[in-house]
């Protein structure tokens, strides 16, 4: 341990929100990785930015997560601090048709406050098990639906610790990509734009949704969602089982048997397990059909 930095996290944070040698395989949707030297749970913007000014003058690496649902971390975990902007940021106003949601908000609280309130627009976003700062970073979709379509501005740290609005217009946002993840902005709250809507007919748009996850995506098995990004022309899932690879494992690791573009964590995998199945499928794809498959899933530490 850095006696020094942990003295001075100890001068920003409450002792309860510094933990030390935290297993990630706790805050990953894939359950596997290794511990965090650190792993540090700040409150507030002001304290986020004093903790990675901290992280940079003592020479300490540092990761910014959410509730890690895109997130694959070495089996030998990460030597740095992970900073996570999750339920301690979490707030959700609501005022007429635009609300205004804490980075760490999850996506389906934010699609629940907007049924409870009547309105519609983010539907889409309903079963994506992401948080807001995440899905602005990478403009999240799913259904024909995008963070693009409602997001009317986001609240940004830059690396310096300034604090900035950026419109939706300056957003540059394409397919999961944004000025956020091209600049290294760490998102601190987002306001989104919706519309006036019937209860019943927004629920039913959402039972819908549900419903076709449910029946399509293998959500019984720990998982980072869609593993590759779609290729340009193609799609993932389809090249993979065209590739002969549903239900293809290494270890504990399965290209799942129901929907080929999701890699699983069939039984108790490693992240190594995970990591070489990927580049399997990857490079099998490749040689069958010409196509590089790009990984969706973000990864820390060593591989």
């Amino acid at each position: 341990m850095n006696q020094k930095f942990y003295d001075e996290l100890k001068k920003i944070l409450p002792e309860e929100c510094i933990r030390l040698d935290e297993p990630m395989e706790r805050h990953t949707s894939f359950r596997v990785g290794g511990p965090a030297d650190y792993f540090l749970t700040p409150g507030t913007g002001e304290e986020i930015g004093k903790v990675v000014s901290c992280c940079r003058e003592q020479g300490v690496p540092y990761y910014i997560i959410g509730n890690g649902s895109n997130l694959l971390v070495a089996d030998d975990g990460y030597r740095g601090a992970v900073i996570q902007i999750y339920k301690s940021m979490n707030r959700i106003a609501v005022n007429g048709s635009c609300m205004i949601a804490q980075a760490g908000a999850l996506l389906s609280g934010i699609a629940a406050s907007a049924l409870e309130n009547g309105l519609t627009g983010f539907e889409f976003a309903a079963g994506i098990p992401g948080t807001l700062g995440g899905a602005c970073v990478m403009n999240a979709g799913a259904y024909g639906g995008e963070m693009k379509d409602v997001l009317k501005r986001v609240l940004v740290m830059s690396l310096e610790g300034k604090v900035f609005s950026i419109p939706a217009e300056e957003l540059e946002m394409g397919y999961r990509t944004s000025i956020i993840a091209k600049k290294g902005y760490i998102v601190l709250e987002a306001e989104i734009g919706l519309s006036a809507g019937k209860v019943q007919e927004i629920k039913a748009k959402m039972d819908d949704l549900k419903e076709r996850r449910v029946s399509k995506q293998p959500l019984e098995f720990p998982s980072a969602g869609s593993t590759f990004k779609r290729p340009e022309g193609y799609f993932a899932g389809k090249l993979i089982q065209d590739s002969g690879l549903r239900g293809f494992q290494v270890g504990g690791a399965q290209v799942s048997e129901k929907h080929c573009g999701f890699v699983i964590n069939k039984d108790h995998a490693t992240a190594a397990d995970i990591a070489e199945l990927m580049r399997q499928v990857s490079e099998k794809v490749n040689r069958k059909f010409g196509v590089i498959l790009e990984p969706e899933v973000k990864r820390l530490g060593e591989f």
